[in-house]
């Protein structure tokens, strides 16, 4: 029996004193704060039935689940296809925006935003997501289905289901720490899972922010 509902989650704030965008590199940890809104987000859907919980092989996210895998007693899977991005930017400071225009190192980085150029393609993003979104749902034994990812990964799906375009401004990302956007099944799509399945095609039901009151807080923000 398929899952009923799929609970895309955002892993919480990380400990980055040095403040710089981390990507994919590894040994960046969940800040205290991180924990909490971690925790906050299970606690949030206590009442519902989770009968899986997936996470990307970030550490930030598998702490980010571990709250989850804990109330509801279940293993954390391990699921590549929900990691964060490459990024040329990695371990550096940056911030998008006009003051790129001040860094002439990074101009051949940023010369095509709509693919984007410093990273992997937005288009890429949003297959591999959708197609792990596909595999979760036909492998589920009914009840609800958490996957704790990444901003921007999170972020493709929802404007791949509502049917907008990719390229995006990163800045204004609906996607806040330890934030949980819900899908729905609502018949099948023309893409495929990797078993050659039709994938079904999901619609965004909810949008939650778990975590809203410890936001004011954070430091790090985690975007890339």
């Amino acid at each position: 029996m398929p899952a009923s509902l799929i609970h895309l989650v955002r892993h919480g704030e990380v400990f980055n004193p040095e403040g710089v965008l981390y990507g994919r590199i590894p040994g960046y940890h969940l800040s205290e704060l991180g924990e909490r809104m971690a925790a906050a987000a299970a606690t949030s859907l206590a009442g519902h039935e989770i009968t899986a919980v997936y996470a990307s092989p970030l550490e930030r996210a598998q702490e980010s689940a571990q709250p989850w895998a804990d109330q509801f007693k279940l293993p954390i899977v391990i699921e590549d296809r929900l990691i964060e991005p490459f990024n040329k930017f990695e371990g550096k400071k940056f911030e998008f925006g006009p003051q790129v225009i001040t860094k002439p190192q990074a101009w051949p980085w940023i010369i095509n935003p709509l693919r984007p150029s410093w990273g992997e393609p937005f288009v890429s993003v949003a297959a591999r997501m959708l197609a792990a979104i596909g595999d979760a749902y036909d492998a589920a034994d009914g009840g609800e289905i958490v996957m704790v990812s990444h901003q921007m990964p999170i972020w493709m799906v929802a404007r791949s289901v509502a049917g907008n375009k990719l390229p995006h401004d990163p800045r204004k990302r609906r996607c806040n720490l330890s934030s949980i956007t819900t899908l729905a099944l609502r018949g099948e799509g023309a893409m495929r899972s990797s078993k050659g399945a039709p994938l079904p095609r999901f619609v965004e039901v909810n949008y939650q922010d778990p975590a809203r009151d410890l936001l004011a807080q954070a430091v790090d923000s985690g975007a890339v």
